[in-house]
């Protein structure tokens, strides 16, 4: 969604402020209908249904934005709100692996647009150069604040629905999770060559050095609860993210900065390990790996 920093001078009429609603709209359900895409390709037809909801949902939207323009004058121009990364986002929904994501976080990352969406609107509203276009963003506003509300629904339903179905471990012991990452990196390091089976094998020494610093120093000021399903942990991808996530929490929460700094620098290592195995032709990737 457009960031609330722009001075949103170009919505100098009626004509400009519909074209840009329905412009926001269109993203959006470009934005869902290829990570529905996605969800298919990756054999979670549970996530793609959601996602095709919500195309659903969004192509309601934009039809009402077509019918008010209809209506009255049309718009002759696109408006300019900015990249194009700023009227949608998927927040990694698009890369990050699908054992990864949930219902509950596909609602949450729709509610958290919409609200986006609403703030914009009431941003536009509280700036407007006229009546006419004061009217009509608190019109704006107040459909997205009930898409939110709609949302945020379907979101409570979701976290009750799966909130006894993830695997909770407390007190996490990441040095065997460690090994194990170092153990899928190592194994795609031998099937690869040149620079790419290098960095790989200099990757799975991280793994193996975090793994080893673990068990030497364990993390004590934090108490680590992940919640999971039990098929991610096992597989190279989403054990990846768990366990840059498991750090990012670590150095939030940690009590003194020699911790923080040494969970946030494992996070690093992980996050750019992320990078590396996402630039890998898929042909690297088994079923098993994503």
């Amino acid at each position: 969604m457009p960031s609330v920093n722009r001075e949103p001078w170009e919505l100098s009429t009626l004509e400009d402020l519909l074209s840009l609603a329905a412009q926001m709209e269109q993203e959006a359900i470009d934005g869902y209908v290829a990570l529905a895409d996605r969800m298919r390709q990756m054999k979670r037809s549970d996530l793609a249904e959601i996602f095709e909801s919500l195309v659903v949902e969004e192509k309601g939207h934009l039809a009402k934005v077509v019918d008010w323009q209809e209506s009255g004058p049309r718009a002759t121009r696109q408006v300019f709100v900015g990249n194009q990364e700023e009227l949608f986002d998927d927040e990694g929904a698009g890369t990050v692996a699908p054992d990864m994501l949930s219902a509950y976080r596909a609602f949450s990352m729709a509610v958290r647009n919409e609200e986006r969406a609403f703030v914009f609107w009431t941003y536009v509203s509280a700036h407007a150069q006229s009546d006419e276009i004061k009217c009509a963003s608190e019109r704006m506003a107040r459909e997205e604040l009930g898409h939110v509300g709609k949302l945020r629904r379907e979101r409570r339903l979701a976290f009750h629905s799966e909130r006894d179905k993830m695997l909770t471990i407390g007190a996490v012991d990441i040095a065997p999770l460690e090994q194990r990452l170092a153990l899928h990196v190592q194994s795609m390091a031998a099937n690869a060559s040149g620079g790419e089976s290098r960095e790989l094998q200099s990757l799975a020494q991280q793994c193996s050095e975090r793994a080893e610093s673990l068990r030497k120093s364990p993390f004590v000021s934090a108490s680590l609860s992940l919640r999971s399903s039990s098929s991610a942990i096992e597989r190279l991808m989403p054990l990846c993210e768990t366990l840059a996530e498991c750090y990012l929490d670590i150095g939030a929460t940690a009590t003194s900065d020699e911790e923080a700094n040494r969970s946030n620098s494992f996070a690093g290592q992980l996050i750019d390990c992320l990078r590396m195995l996402r630039s890998l032709p898929p042909s690297y990737l088994s079923g098993d790996d994503v």
